[in-house]
């Protein structure tokens, strides 16, 4: 029996060494994981790397070459509120999942709609933004040209922006068109302005200010939007606690109304126009 006690009581023992050990090496982990936290990596940096494209009225450079725009306003609000410096990377649209993930920058502030494909490869925030897409259409070739279904025939070429959810949206309701894709929307526009494609599809309000800048030639065969989609912040996956500061702060910046603010000024006025012309 005196044999039995000891027996348990050394059981016992090895028990709680290794649920001690097995407790601190829990916690070496986390406090691993903590340190090399992208959020971490920007406090001690200093400077908040943020990857964007130029999209009207997203962000664009205005007369003097500095970026303006509705993320510009989101990501420099962010910085100034995580105490840091912003450093913005401008990144072909269609490059910019990879270059995130080779790490040339923390986080994606560009529009970039949550979607299933893109999730499997980062990790999005809540929706601090939601767009939809719109069609532009050419006076000329698309005469008459009311419904998607108008376009939605071999005979039309429609153009977009490589890599983006347009692309995506033209391919699904409008697949029988055909697709030219384009490295940024300027070139796209311009395709559309030359009467070498039928219509352009690109987030809105873009579609709406370019048929007010050109109606003689440009026009909108629908009244709203065809598709609706939320924006997220996209990071690296794995990284929870940067994550979860973007989430948090998104839902602080709503609630006082800021967020709506910015909306409001870059996609429901043309205030901001003089700055770019």
């Amino acid at each position: 029996m005196k044999r039995m006690s000891v027996y348990i009581r050394g059981m016992i023992i090895i028990f709680l060494v290794v649920i001690v050990q097995q407790t601190a090496f829990a916690e070496s982990i986390r406090q691993q994981l903590v340190a090399e936290s992208t959020i971490e990596q920007v406090l001690r940096r200093g400077v908040l790397n943020v990857g964007m494209s130029t999209f009207v009225p997203w962000a664009m450079k205005d007369k003097t070459g500095n970026f303006i725009g509705f993320e510009i306003d989101v990501a420099s609000r962010l910085a100034r509120d995580m105490g840091v410096k912003v450093n913005f990377v401008p990144t072909k649209w269609s490059g910019i999942i990879p270059s995130l993930l080779t790490g040339k920058f923390d986080v994606i502030i560009g529009g970039m709609g949550i979607r299933p494909d893109r999730n499997q490869k980062v990790n999005f925030s809540i929706p601090y933004n939601y767009s939809g897409m719109s069609l532009l259409a050419h006076k000329k070739r698309a005469a008459g040209f009311n419904t998607l279904e108008d376009f939605n025939r071999p005979d039309v070429v429609i153009a977009a922006r490589i890599g983006t959810t347009a692309a995506a949206a033209t391919k699904k309701h409008m697949p029988r068109a055909q697709l030219r894709l384009f490295d940024d929307e300027a070139q796209a526009v311009q395709e559309l302005l030359n009467g070498r494609v039928h219509a352009l599809v690109a987030s809105a309000p873009l579609p709406a200010f370019q048929a007010i800048k050109y109606p003689d030639k440009l026009f909108l065969p629908l009244p709203d939007t065809f598709t609706k989609e939320p924006n997220g912040f996209a990071v690296q996956k794995g990284d929870i606690d940067t994550l979860n500061y973007f989430n948090n702060w998104i839902r602080v910046v709503e609630a006082e109304g800021w967020l709506g603010e910015r909306q409001q000024y870059w996609f429901g006025t043309r205030d901001w126009e003089h700055l770019i012309q």
